[in-house]
């Protein structure tokens, strides 16, 4: 790579090459063993804007160091670089060689434009520069214009050509089978959607929002699956535990619960008809929770699925009633299916006698008449004789 002082001084060198004479340089030292510069120019007379080639040779020394010019670059030249070539070696015998550099250029100034070649020679201490004994002349001639015998006439408007039909006739058959295609794939679509008891309008339509207590029991399952207290990450999962339990809120009851306290969350809750057990659970989750989180409690196995089973208690009994089935309606002949409740998972059963409020099974009282507790089977004895009492 070049040293950046040999590149600005090359640059230089090339920028004075052109319109300076031999005679004007100043006369160089004597040095037998100096490299020797010549230089050539093919053709010597161009026209304005054509090319021509600039070759430079030097006999040197295998150890002499020679650098060539640069062409071109900031458009003060009389000139431009069109391409400039490798250095080539032409001959070579014994510690003497011939080196050439050629350069492509074009001239695009009238005149005589005088060429003198140089390179910069570096040797040991010494740094100078080496100057061709002869000068070399470049003729650039132009073109004469006759404006004696040619009127100069303003330019021309613009002409409106006629429309042609055959201009769209081929945009016209691409745009017709791009829309018999689109039309052929509607109506596929709109076939198979009709099979299926749908329209093109529902792929638009979005779709309904899910129950908050649908998604609260699809949040839970998300929370067991995640396994959080099973690697001690306690804290991560009241914090999701009780996100639940808000966002179930919000939805269900229209309470700003995502925005409060644990406090102001029990206080608000205690102005809704809620069972008094599922108030309870909500309180002792809550208070849990801020357990853990604030205070770095940490729980036990047994307290995490209690925790996680009351909020799913809590969820089960405040959901809203699922409106029941009417006799005799259905679709296809088919009866309707009655609406499925997810269950908690893996809940163990609760010895028999304890409440129903916590979601276990009781022993039927005593004061149970046999009569509550029949079930009425169709196309039994107990459905002949209600009919008959209400023929009655």
């Amino acid at each position: 790579m070049r040293h950046p002082f040999f590149a600005i001084l090359l640059a230089a060198l090339a920028a004075t090459a052109f319109g300076v004479r031999a005679e004007d340089l100043p006369a160089p030292s004597v040095d037998d063993k100096a490299p020797v510069v010549r230089g050539s120019v093919e053709p010597d007379s161009i026209g304005i804007g054509d090319r021509f080639v600039y070759s430079i040779e030097v006999d040197k020394d295998l150890v002499q160091g020679v650098f060539f010019p640069s062409f071109g670059g900031d458009g003060s030249e009389p000139y431009s670089l069109i391409e400039e070539m490798p250095v080539d070696t032409l001959k070579r015998d014994g510690r003497r060689m011939t080196l050439r550099k050629r350069y492509l250029l074009g001239a695009f100034e009238e005149g005589i434009h005088r060429v003198v070649p140089q390179v910069m020679y570096a040797d040991k201490n010494i740094v100078d520069t080496l100057y061709g004994a002869d000068t070399l002349d470049l003729l650039v001639t132009t073109f004469q214009i006759d404006s004696t015998s040619h009127s100069i006439f303003d330019i021309k408007p613009q002409k409106t050509l006629p429309f042609r039909v055959g201009e769209i006739t081929g945009y016209v058959k691409w745009v017709i089978a791009a829309l018999l295609v689109i039309a052929a794939l509607a109506y596929a679509l709109r076939r198979v959607l009709a099979h299926y008891g749908r329209s093109l309008r529902d792929m638009f339509r979005p779709a309904p929002p899910q129950p908050p207590h649908v998604v609260a029991f699809a949040a839970l399952e998300k929370l067991r699956a995640e396994r959080l207290w099973q690697q001690e990450k306690h804290k991560q999962y009241y914090s999701a535990l009780t996100d639940i339990l808000r966002t179930y809120l919000v939805g269900q009851f229209g309470i700003g619960a995502m925005e409060m306290t644990s406090d102001e969350i029990i206080e608000a809750v205690s102005g809704v008809d809620l069972p008094q057990k599922s108030s309870m659970d909500l309180t002792q989750i809550l208070r849990e929770a801020d357990l853990v989180k604030f205070a770095k409690a940490v729980p036990d196995a047994e307290e995490n699925e209690a925790a996680y089973r009351a909020a799913w208690d809590f969820v089960e009994q405040t959901k809203p009633e699922e409106p029941e089935a009417e006799e005799g309606a259905a679709e296809d002949g088919k009866p309707a299916a009655a609406p499925t409740t997810p269950t908690l998972p893996a809940t163990p059963a609760a010895p028999a006698g304890t409440d129903a409020a916590e979601g276990t099974d009781r022993e039927p009282a005593a004061g149970d008449s046999t009569a509550d507790r029949a079930v009425v089977e169709p196309g039994g004895p107990n459905e002949d004789t209600n009919a008959k009492q209400s023929e009655l």
